[in-house]
């Protein structure tokens, strides 16, 4: 399976489409430092998840704290319950850091000269294959951030509390782990409602901003043939067949329309308009040709985090199929 299987070009792109292994690539020794590097970071990315799974968040001790301001016992019961949640927001945040730093190595690997960012996908499989864990574990987060309002509520607490005790010449020694400046930045994060999605996004941005003698076309090239990778790999039997697994489908999917996302928020004109090299309906289509309930969290991240979805460039035939 680990063999590239080249399929049919779209005539109306002359763009590649090949089939990617993400099961079993391996990395060769000119990909080896880099991947090595990815994968440091990359292994902590499920103990995250897990973590952020189980965040149920302080919500009684802040309730009983607000409505009883005077009962010490219950301030501190409400302090003692944040601020071990604050350190691992911490964690999460700084994983976001490493995180953006290990894309701009990928890309810097993937679009080099002197070859297209296709043939870097067809030669540096491995490296492809921890771009796209990259983006699965990011809308994996980023679902489960936002069906968890207890962050934010228990972060604003947090930082109401701090500052009030500030004012009281109280010493923290929490502010040893989460000082002021950090406290700022760790907010600016989770007032996004797509954090991790938005950290790519700025890395992506930064990337191409740093790098003026790089065409902008190199990066968005590798996303688009990101993008057509997964698709013709979920639409086509033959490829499907290929997945040993029922979650490889669905790493597939998380990582067409991470893809696509970010595509949208790099490219000047974006993912829906007619010139882009994305086959937006036909990446919908897969999609809604999907069991609703495994599919319908993806279908959101399209209708909401992309940046140009309501343009008037965008087709009514793809905005009907993504209401």
């Amino acid at each position: 399976m680990g063999n590239l299987l080249k399929v049919l070009t779209r005539e109306i792109e002359n763009y590649p489409h090949f089939f990617l292994d993400f099961e079993n690539a391996q990395p060769t020794e000119g990909e080896r430092e880099v991947w090595n590097q990815i994968s440091a970071v990359l292994q902590d990315s499920e103990s995250i998840l897990a973590d952020l799974q189980a965040y149920k968040g302080a919500g009684p001790e802040i309730r009983d704290a607000i409505q009883n301001p005077n009962d010490i016992q219950l301030q501190e019961k409400a302090w003692n319950a944040v601020c071990p949640l604050v350190v691992r927001l911490k964690r999460f945040y700084e994983f976001s850091i490493r995180l953006e730093k290990a894309l701009q190595s990928l890309l810097e690997s993937l679009t080099c000269p002197p070859y297209t960012p296709t043939q870097h996908l067809e030669r540096e499989q491995a490296l492809a294959k921890e771009f796209a864990e990259i983006l699965h574990f990011t809308l994996r987060f980023d679902e489960l951030k936002m069906r968890n309002p207890a962050i934010q509520n228990d972060f604003s607490y947090y930082r109401r509390t701090i500052s009030r005790n500030r004012i009281n010449n109280m010493h923290l020694d929490i502010e040893n782990e989460v000082n002021n400046e950090m406290a700022n930045r760790m907010s600016l994060f989770y007032a996004e409602a797509t954090p991790m999605l938005k950290t790519l996004s700025n890395a992506t941005m930064h990337f191409v901003s740093e790098n003026k003698t790089l065409p902008i076309e190199n990066t968005t090239d590798c996303l688009s043939t990101m993008t057509s990778v997964c698709k013709v790999m979920l639409e086509t039997p033959e490829y499907r067949s290929r997945f040993t697994s029922e979650e490889t489908l669905m790493f597939c999917m998380r990582v067409m329309v991470g893809v696509i996302i970010l595509y949208d928020h790099v490219h000047p004109v974006g993912a829906f308009c007619k010139t882009s090299k994305i086959d937006m309906k036909g990446c919908i289509k897969v999609l809604k040709e999907q069991a609703p309930d495994s599919v319908e969290g993806l279908l959101n991240a399209l209708r909401f985090t992309t940046k140009h979805l309501n343009d008037e460039s965008t087709s009514k035939q793809i905005r009907a199929m993504l209401q």
